[in-house]
């Protein structure tokens, strides 16, 4: 029951009253700092004022004139300026009030004195006279010889009227925070807004009730945030679906790649079969010779064997480059043995034109690269030519004379299994994936590919050669 007496401040309040009290807290020390540096700054230059007009003095005493004719030739800048002469031990030797006999105590613990001998020149705001019970501001000025020139001035209403700061800027600063006051209770009225309607988002979702995102927040961020809080629960079941419809798609992909693999595996057989072939038709081959074709056999076995090793790896690309293994790579010595053994098997004219080139990387995924962008050539663009290019920086060029290909397909000739040509695909034995591994195998070497149809098909790309394995190779 006690509980339930309290007063509890709703959310909107609890903010407002906190932020005004830190605004109101900051105004008024800014107000009091700012009060407190305006007398300072007109003390000083009242200071200022006397310390010129002790200066003068000092001078005329150093010239040998009279303090007396001193102080009666040049006046005062001040009305009833009482100027007192102190020297090295501290005892007054003149003040120009004729009213009160001179002063016989210590003056050298006064503190303008003391910072006048320490630091050539000093001051006290306010002080009371003991030998006429006045209050006076005092400036001191350092002379020859230890003597000291001071010039007190009086706190008479028009002095105290000139040091006192100036109330305008406290007014001023009183109708900001006001204003200030006022804009923190708007603030916080919108914030209180978003956090109420939240509430009521979550107590509904709570007891299980159907959540409509149909009630409109403020245009700001918390509103934005909590209306993008409602409707991602709103959409939580639709992306849950969509969620499993991306993973059947990943096991329908493992499942398609599974089925057609043989789109990478057909390119080590026909090569052991077309040297097979040139051995069992020309059985009168030189001895050195058929060990040539039985090394391209022993070769081409072991490319095939890694290859279906790394097969599996082209699978999980996407889960990092680092399950890739790689070494140190004779780029260029690759490239042209994979042409010249191409070339082997079709009639298109290939031209090579690269320069000594190294790179560390995996040599199965490099040789996948150039041998499925020929074969597709070869297999698809009816092409009389080709021609590969690069330069120092691994800047590729492989261009053809061929058919090309129609502009609406180019976005999507490097997914997978995508097929410009369903039917000629699948009568050359195609499977659409020798591309997506093509971009895929790049990516996992530093670079990009890119297609161009004009006037045949032209595929640009980088590989992040290794500059210093260059040099050395």
């Amino acid at each position: 029951m006690a509980m339930a007496g309290k007063i509890r401040f709703s959310f909107q309040m609890r903010v407002f009253l906190t932020v005004l009290t830190l605004c109101w807290l900051l105004v008024g020390v800014f107000m009091v700092l700012q009060y407190h540096r305006e007398k300072e700054f007109k003390a000083s230059l009242l200071d200022a004022r006397l310390q010129m007009h002790n200066d003068r003095i000092i001078e005329d005493i150093r010239q040998g004139q009279h303090i007396e004719d001193i102080v009666a030739r040049i006046g005062t800048p001040v009305k009833d300026l009482r100027v007192t002469l102190i020297d090295r031990d501290g005892n007054v030797l003149y003040d120009n009030n004729k009213h009160i006999p001179l002063p016989s105590t210590n003056h050298n613990d006064r503190p303008e004195i003391k910072d006048a001998r320490a630091y050539g020149a000093g001051h006290a705001v306010e002080r009371l006279s003991e030998s006429d019970d006045v209050n006076y501001f005092y400036s001191a000025r350092l002379g020859e010889d230890g003597m000291v020139v001071r010039s007190a001035a009086p706190y008479t209403h028009s002095l105290v009227d000139f040091l006192k700061a100036d109330s305008t800027l406290l007014w001023i600063m009183a109708a900001l925070t006001l204003v200030m006051s006022l804009a923190v209770f708007l603030s916080t009225h919108t914030i209180s807004l978003s956090i109420t309607r939240l509430n009521r988002f979550a107590e509904k979702a709570e007891r299980g009730e159907r959540i409509f995102n149909d009630e409109a927040f403020p245009n700001d961020e918390l509103g934005s945030i909590a209306s993008n809080i409602v409707q991602l629960y709103v959409q939580r079941d639709e992306q849950h679906r969509k969620a499993l419809r991306l993973e059947q798609d990943k096991i329908r992909l493992k499942k398609q790649l599974t089925n057609n693999i043989n789109h990478e595996l057909k390119t080590p057989v026909a090569s052991i079969l077309l040297c097979l072939d040139l051995l069992d038709d020309h059985p009168e081959l030189e001895t050195e010779k058929k060990r040539g074709f039985m090394e391209k056999i022993r070769v081409n076995a072991r490319r095939l064997s890694a290859l279906l090793k790394d097969v599996s790896t082209i699978t999980r690309m996407d889960e990092g480059a680092n399950l890739i293994k790689k070494e140190e790579i004779n780029l260029t010595k690759l490239i042209r043995d994979i042409v010249e053994e191409e070339r082997l098997r079709t009639s298109m004219h290939i031209s090579l034109n690269i320069p000594q080139l190294a790179i560390y990387g995996n040599r199965i995924l490099l040789e996948s690269i150039f041998r499925n962008l020929i074969d597709n050539a070869i297999a698809y663009s009816g092409a009389t030519e080709m021609t590969i290019t690069a330069d120092t920086n691994g800047n590729f060029t492989i261009s053809d004379n061929g058919c090309g290909i129609p502009s609406e397909h180019l976005p999507h000739i490097f997914e997978r299994f995508y097929r410009v040509d369903k039917g000629r695909s699948r009568a050359a034995g195609g499977t659409g994936l020798g591309l997506s591994i093509v971009r895929n195998a790049i990516a996992i070497h530093g670079g990009e590919i890119k297609a161009e149809s004009v006037g045949g098909l032209t595929y640009t790309f980088q590989l992040k050669v290794n500059k210093n394995l260059t040099k050395s190779s």
